[in-house]
């Protein structure tokens, strides 16, 4: 349990709100990676375009085209587009049963600040501009360390219910 000291003080019926400061950072950080993730959509446009690889005969606008799946460029940015959405998505949803267990305020934020700016170095280092390893590792593994945290917050402040 939260002492005192820790406490966020915020009640039931605050707890997602914008009176709860937990919720709003949260809000904040969620937002950021939303738009990071439409601008990955964006991104595989660009490439698209920047080297003539369309995957629909439809969308061939130059002539002596021919529609193409695999160009490195445009998969690497698709890529890195699938992994957010499976890790973004998943943490969003471990963020929001965190927040409900009331915690630290300054633990709290500071865990969605960090996981949010590791998620875009991740994308700017592995589809942006590429970097060797272990770059990108360490970027991935922090947004999954954090998740798996809350995740174990979350289980040990329930663990006496079930």
């Amino acid at each position: 349990m939260s002492s005192p000291q820790s406490s966020n003080n915020t009640t039931t019926g605050d707890m997602f709100t914008l009176e709860n400061r937990v919720f709003c950072c949260y809000l904040f950080w969620a937002t950021v990676l939303v738009a990071k993730m439409l601008l990955m959509s964006l991104l595989t446009a660009v490439q698209r375009f920047r080297y003539k690889v369309f995957p629909n005969q439809e969308d061939l606008f130059f002539k002596n085209l021919e529609v193409q799946f695999n160009d490195p460029n445009v998969e690497r940015v698709r890529r890195a587009h699938r992994n957010d959405m499976e890790n973004i998505l998943p943490y969003f949803i471990m963020s929001l049963i965190y927040i409900s267990t009331n915690p630290n305020a300054v633990v709290a934020c500071n865990l969605f600040r960090v996981a949010s700016v590791a998620r875009i170095i991740h994308t700017l280092v592995y589809a942006v501009y590429p970097v060797p390893q272990p770059s990108r590792i360490l970027a991935f593994a922090t947004m999954l360390l954090i998740t798996f945290y809350m995740a174990a917050v979350v289980a040990l402040r329930t663990l006496s219910f079930i």
